[in-house]
């Protein structure tokens, strides 16, 4: 009721209140941007992670079409900019538990695999966020092998 009395308002006032709502300190849009990070880190960009990238974003924040891709496009925008991991994992860190972070690094995987594969500058990447949200070893090789199995088809042996 109230996003609808706040898209009312946005509406008649001519503002846009999308803008707003993935700022600098909104966890969906660091989690976006590392994700767009793995994404483009292989130097190919794929159609399938492109969708895939939206599928999860959409899924896990409850976005809408719209609203899915203008964090996509502010994500490009965000980690174009950026010079580390640590912008989008401290905001993470500070607004996730440790399941939400562990969703995080899953939802990395996830995308790496999107293409078909990992490559070693995807799983190095994943690694190294994992480290800064401070998910252990253990957890992120068990995430990186049930992504792996589901993506294709749990016919590999862990």
């Amino acid at each position: 009721m109230f996003r609808t009395l706040s898209d009312f308002i946005s509406d008649i006032t001519g503002g846009h209140r999308e803008a707003a709502a993935f700022d600098e300190t909104d966890y969906r849009l660091a989690a976006a941007a590392l994700l767009v990070h793995v994404m483009s880190i292989d130097g190919a960009v794929t159609p399938e992670e492109r969708a895939v990238l939206k599928t999860i974003l959409a899924g896990r924040f409850a976005l809408d079409e719209v609203e899915t891709e203008q964090l996509v496009e502010l994500a490009i925008a965000k980690d174009a900019e950026a010079v580390d991991l640590y912008a989008f994992t401290s905001v993470l860190n500070r607004a996730l538990d440790e399941e939400g972070r562990l969703r995080i690094v899953e939802m990395m995987f996830e995308v790496a695999y999107a293409d078909g594969g990992l490559s070693e500058f995807e799983d190095n990447l994943v690694w190294r966020a994992a480290e800064l949200l401070n998910v252990g070893s253990r957890d992120r090789i068990r995430i990186r092998r049930e992504v792996r199995e589901e993506t294709e088809g749990g016919d590999t042996p862990a």
